[in-house]
């Protein structure tokens, strides 16, 4: 376990931890399908990628975890071309302390869930393309780029992609989505209520448990 947040990728590069964090996180990207290697299109815009390192610590400071984020370079996106609608619904205030107050009030049972890689899981809708993660350039189509199957952190719709995905997925499972908050889904289980509150990446969960 590396305690050295590297500046670059260079100084990743050199480090064995990082490069095995970095490799993991590509792994994952293999493992979920997001892209596939394809020769550059001409006349085709291709965003940029690059890493981000952060190390995980728990409650006394120490080093758990070497985490590394593969980004896209969204401010390269065209408008029209990469992508056409951009949103991140986050839960209204009002609505969370509501909920709150009425699961005390109520004896709801209340969790919390943080989805790891959430915007992995959204589906592209655009014809986007990204360049190769530096450091792990393909030797045998150096030149080729991936074409992107779900969506990166730091493209414009990657929130829209997420969104709309959990959309259909809560409604498949019998929720209603709210008419005034969309970031709300209720659900009646047998008389009794279970609700999902959602803040971009965060889940809050609610049911009556009687």
């Amino acid at each position: 376990m590396s305690k050295i947040e590297p500046k670059n990728v260079k100084e990743a590069l050199i480090d064995e931890f990082w490069i095995e964090a970095m490799q993991e996180k590509l792994n994952q990207f293999k493992r979920s399908e997001v892209w596939d290697l394809v020769p550059r299109p001409e006349g085709i815009n291709v965003i940029g990628t690059k890493w981000i390192y952060k190390n995980k610590s728990d409650e006394n400071g120490t080093v758990t975890r070497n985490n590394t984020r593969l980004v896209a370079q969204g401010y390269t996106q065209i408008e029209g071309l990469d992508f056409d609608e951009t949103f991140a619904l986050v839960a209204r205030l009002e609505s969370i302390r509501l909920l709150l107050g009425v699961s005390c009030i109520l004896k709801f049972k209340l969790f919390q869930m943080d989805v790891k890689s959430a915007f992995l899981n959204g589906y592209m809708n655009e014809e986007v393309y990204v360049e190769q993660p530096k450091g792990f350039v393909d030797r045998s189509f150096p030149n080729h780029v991936y074409r992107l199957k779900k969506a990166l952190y730091g493209l414009k719709q990657a929130p829209r992609a997420w969104y709309e995905r959990l959309t259909q997925f809560l409604v498949d499972q019998g929720y209603r989505k709210g008419g005034t908050d969309k970031t709300l889904f209720v659900k009646d289980d047998n008389g009794r209520p279970m609700i999902a509150q959602i803040y971009v990446d965060d889940i809050v969960c609610f049911w009556w448990d009687v």
